[in-house]
Order: C-alpha cells, then structure tokens, then sequence
C-alpha cells in the first residue's frame, strides 16, 4: 500500500497557476493572490514516488478556507495516525450498504413521519397536523421522499397501507402547475391560502413579512445570519429574484457572523423540554433536506452496521456505553470522563506550550499508555504523572479516531463532508447548524466540550503557534477518518477532501456558539404544532387535563385570593423550588428576564439555606404553546408573554452541564 509522505517527504503548494490562456506566461497570479478565480496548484512532492507525478487542484471544485496555507500540518497528522494504527486489528465496516427504498423510509422515521405508512398508515393524523405547518420548501422535500418511497414499495409489491403522495398534500387542480417548485414538487403554498388561519401561520414564521415575497432592501447584510425565516426558504428567494447575483466568495476570508437581538430570546440546544426537542430534531432533518434540495446538492445519510464493540476499557467503547458507565459512578455527567480527564491534563501543562497539538507523543509510549488506561482508569491506579502534555493530547485524539462509531456517527458523517460543497459561507453554516441540532446528545455534547477545548487552544496561538488554522487541519483527519481508512495515492481528489474537510472542522471551531442555536423560525414551528396539537386533544385527554388543573388550583386554594390575582400588565413568577410565595412582576418595554432573577435572588437571599448565583438558576417559560423554555438573560418579558399569553413563569436550577 502506497503511503503519505512522511516528515521529510511532505506535499508542499509551492506554486498557483490561473488557467487563463491570456495570464498563463505572465506572472500575475503570484502579484495578487487573492484576485485569482481559478486555476491550478503546483505541488512538490519531495522524494514521493515520482509515479503519482504531479497534482493538479481545482480551486473552483474544491471551496476551501485556507488559500494561504499549505496542508503540511494536516498530512503530518495523517502520517502520525499511521504510525499509531495497529494494522493488525481487524476493521469493521460501520457503514451498512441500505436496500432500495430503506433510505427514504429510515428518513420518514427519522422526520418523525414514519406513521404515513406501514402499518401505523390509518393513523396519520398527527402527522397530517405536523404537514401543516411546514414551509412551501419543507413540504416539497418531504413530498419528494414519500414519492420515492411509494415508488420503491410498488415496484416491491409490497402490500403496504401508504397514503398517495397526492392525497397527503392535496389542492385544488388549477393551481398545481402555478405552484410548483424547483424540485418539481407541489407546495402547501396555494392551500394554506385558502386557511383561515393563514395570517397567523405567516406572521408567526415571517415576522409579517409573507413568505417568498420579502422585497430586496429587507436582505440581512451578508453577516447577520437569519434564523427567522427558514433557510431553504431564504435560498429559494435568491434563486426566484433574478436581479440577486450569485457572486463568487474569497475563501480565504472568514465573516464575523453574528445573530440579530431577538427580543423574544435566542433558543440554545438544551434550553428546551425533551418533547419539543424532538419536534425540533425532526423539523431540522426536514429544513437540512429542504436547503440541500433548493441548492441542487445531494444529501446522502449513510445507515450504522451492526458491529462488535468493546464493552471495557476507555478506548475503542462506544461512547453511549462510556456515558453510561460514568453516569453510574457521577450523575449527570455528559462528558465521557476519560474524554474531559485527557483535556483537564493538557490544559494543566499549559496551552501556550508550543506545537500542543501538532507534536506527538511517542508511538510505543502512547501504546502502553493507551493500555494502562484501559486497564486502570476506573479503578484509580492510573498514574497520570507519567503522562507528557504532548502525550495526552496524542491520547485525546486516538479517543476521537478510534471511536466504534464516529463523533460526528455514521449516518451524519458523510453529510458533514458535504458542506463544504454548498455554494455559500452562509449556506455552510446554515447546514452545519442543522446536523448539530441532529446529532444524538452523547455525541453532541462530547462535540461541543472538544470545541470549546480547541478555541482555548487557538485563544493562546501567539505562544503556542496554533493558529485557529493550524488547529483545524490537525484534528480534521481524527474527526473525519472512519478508522483511519488510508489512501492509497496523493491524487487530487485526496488533497480536496482533505480541503474540505479541514475548512469544514475550521467552520465548526470557530462559530461554535452560533451552531449550537436553534433558529427561531424552528421554535416558531413547534408552538404552532403545540397548538394545532392541543386542539386535537380527545375528550378523554382533554377531561385529564381539566382534572389535573382543578387537582393543581386545589393545592394553591390556602393561598390569599389577593396574591393569586394578576392584574393586567402583570406576570406571576413562582419558584417553588427555593419558596412558596410567588411574585407579580409588572410588565414594561425594557423588563428582561436577568432582572427579574436578580429581583429574585435579591428578595429571597435571606431566606434560603444558601445564597444562590444567577448562573446558578434560570426563569422558565412552561407551558402554552411551548412544553418548557429555559430564558436566556436579554429576553424582553413583554413580547415574549404577548407570543405565549397562557404560560406559567417559573425559576428553576439550571441542568447540570
């Protein structure tokens, strides 16, 4: 098997050619680098062997954000996971080749819609209801799986019970060839019209602006990013506006993106109950295949094999089984504890160290130590005095690579790749918003605690020499490697993907806190599936729900009728977790829910066993259109009570991190 070159033998870019017939003798490309469009990288090999020649990379196709590097650092770490690969141990392929049509029916699961079809196929109507309320792109997308996966099933002839996709989004016939999308697909557009309710649909998911109609001057400048109206939503806009130009970017360029306030609160992963989490976790699916639909890229989920996995140890378990473990021994951690040990001892030795990620540690200390740890970590015989820093992060990156199933797992790992096919900056963040929100939570949070790791890491690049891009080309082939699967030669679709996904791991470190939001047309779309939920409730439920509420007003009868009272303009806050009296609070413009937490902590501190922090406890909006929200500080309490007038305000204990 042919191999990467090692330290002395490396890829280097040494030269840019511009494809131009007209600048092809001259040498203008090497005056203005960042005026090039197109053309070629010469690439020195060194004393690589001479056959695989010379590599020519396509700077169109392969869209990366480090113009201005080579990729040194990442084909050293690609050498030094070599070195550290047992390639005696048998490989498993992770990734299960799907049978025509299991793609489509694992996607109607996954959107929560699998009750369209099968068995379950007479009882669709909640998922009629969660139809609704999708966009004009988001119903085209599902559209579009139902039909493939009818099809698969007739040309199966399985005798399955599965609504006709025409009946599921059914309109009037006149109106279906105006009211087709790019995708060819019809849209709930001409229907929801004809809804009486149709207003309160837009003006809920738009802000009062209509939908697909929004006019030029009302485009958010290129660094704000959009989170109330859907992306797929936003990208179709630009493609029906003809006098929208789609200009070429200059990768090397990293905007400073950023959220416009939202006086109603930005939603953070996590802030919100698990039933509605759900909902989101669906709709992102949806809104993810939408956007990657409108721009034309091929969305391709992979589904996980069944392997044999280790059930012992710290290194090569899966890391739900590692969670699960550790949960046992510490409650509430969310955080493999090998995984945050390894980062807690690299920090510990300092992170302006020089090269903290990029020098390894030894190939044969590192196995006997990966041995030990297997061995002795939870035991606690581990002598962590013996570990390097160097070789604890060597450590922390074998976790990541040799994980059974990856990070980013299997299902997701391929779209993750993609993103960096996407036409835009913004359209790359949009989509890696999204698989956030999708990844299951074990992984998710093992991601976000490595990022946050890897931006301290840049935070000290001027001792360190690890520049945000030197971080992101050292840990893209640990992240993206499904078990270190070597390539064979250094052609030019390696060095892309390695591009790719270097930029793509580049993206995540740096806008972190922003992938970890959920926009607020999703939250938008869960209230009102809330509601068309609640009014779809059976008499029986209904009936519980009334005999719930008259049990609660009963355990509240002792108290005066004068503090049960709310005047108008006023909200009531309880905390029955730290005291049983309640507070009215008066509704004004500027009133935020961090004023009245410290209202709070400042009238109860006398009275409570231990004075609480205000980052120890959050203000909750529970119940109404939403199942439980936890407020972040800045959110203005007026406007958010105007959009849920019936929910409850509760101070609680934030979750445990």
């Amino acid at each position: 098997m042919s191999r990467r070159p090692n330290n002395t033998d490396e890829v280097v870019l040494t030269a840019y050619h511009v494809s131009n017939k007209s600048a092809a003798a001259g040498s203008g490309a090497r005056g203005n680098p960042r005026s090039r469009k197109s053309g070629q990288y010469t690439m020195n090999h060194g004393n690589v062997n001479p056959s695989l020649g010379r590599v020519a990379i396509n700077r169109s196709g392969s869209q990366d954000s480090l113009d201005d590097l080579s990729l040194d650092d990442y084909w050293k770490e690609v050498e030094d996971i070599k070195k550290n690969t047992d390639c005696s141990r048998e490989q498993q392929d992770v990734v299960k080749e799907p049978d025509e049509g299991e793609l489509e029916e694992e996607w109607l699961k996954e959107a929560g819609l699998s009750n369209l079809f099968g068995e379950c196929a007479m009882d669709s109507q909640e998922s009629i209801a969660f139809l609704s309320t999708l966009t004009r792109t988001q119903s085209a997308a599902v559209q579009k799986r139902i039909d493939t996966f009818s099809q698969t099933l007739r040309k199966k002839n399985k005798q399955h019970q599965i609504p006709d996709v025409r009946d599921v989004f059914k309109q009037p016939e006149a109106s279906k060839e105006k009211d087709q999308n790019v995708n060819g697909f019809q849209s709930l557009e001409a229907r929801d019209k004809r809804k009486d309710d149709q207003s309160e649909y837009a003006a809920g998911l738009l802000s009062n602006n209509e939908e697909g109609k929004k006019h030029m001057e009302d485009i958010v400048p290129e660094t704000d990013i959009n989170l109330e109206i859907s992306f797929a939503e936003q990208a179709s806009n630009l493609k029906e506006f003809p006098n929208v130009k789609s200009e070429k970017e200059d990768d090397s360029l990293l905007p400073n993106f950023r959220l416009p306030q939202d006086k109603t609160g930005t939603t953070k992963i996590g802030d919100l109950a698990p039933q509605d989490m759900k909902t989101v976790t669906s709709l992102a699916l949806i809104e993810l295949t939408a956007l990657y639909d409108i721009l034309c890229t091929e969305l391709k989920l992979q589904r996980a094999a069944k392997i044999k996995v280790k059930e012992s140890g710290v290194f090569r378990v899966p890391l739900s089984a590692l969670l699960e473990q550790d949960q046992r021994r510490l409650p509430g951690t969310k955080v493999p504890l090998i995984m945050l040990k390894l980062i807690s001892h690299i920090e510990k030795g300092g992170l302006d160290t020089e090269g903290v990620l990029r020098i390894p540690g030894a190939s044969a200390r590192i196995k006997v130590l990966c041995q030990e740890l297997d061995a002795k970590f939870y035991d606690g015989t581990f002598n962590w005095d013996t570990v390097k820093q160097h070789d604890a992060a060597s450590l922390l990156k074998f976790f990541i690579r040799e994980l059974p199933l990856p990070l980013l797992t299997v299902e997701y790992l391929k779209a993750f790749h993609s993103v960096q096919h996407l036409p835009t900056k913004k359209h790359r963040l949009q989509a890696l918003n999204l698989l956030i929100i999708l990844l299951p939570d074990v992984h998710r949070d093992a991601l976000k605690a490595l990022l946050e790791f890897l931006q301290r890491v840049v935070d000290h690049r001027e001792h360190n020499k690890m520049t945000l891009k030197n971080v992101a080309m050292i840990m893209a082939p640990n992240l993206f490697s499904v078990h270190n699967s070597q390539l064979k030669t250094v052609d030019q679709g390696a060095v892309a993907s390695a591009a790719r996904t270097a930029s793509v791991m580049l993206f995540m470190i740096k806008y972190q806190k922003l992938l970890w939001t959920i926009p607020k047309f999703i939250v938008g779309q869960v209230r009102r599936q809330n509601v068309v939920n609640q009014k779809k409730l059976t008499k029986e439920k209904a009936m519980k729900k009334l005999l719930k509420r008259m049990a609660y007003d009963r355990e509240k009868s002792e108290k005066s009728i004068s503090e049960n009272e709310v005047p108008q303009g006023f909200i009531r806050v309880q905390a029955p977790q730290f005291s049983k009296v309640s507070m009215a609070v008066q509704l004004t413009e500027d009133l935020k829910a961090g004023d009245i937490l410290a209202r709070f902590l400042n009238k109860e501190s006398g009275g409570m066993s231990r004075n609480l922090k205000k980052e120890e406890v959050c203000l909750y909006e529970i119940g109404g259109n939403i199942g439980e929200r936890c407020l972040e500080e800045n959110t203005y309490m007026k406007d958010l009570s105007q959009l849920n007038p019936s929910a409850e305000w509760v101070i609680k204990s934030k979750p445990s991190v």
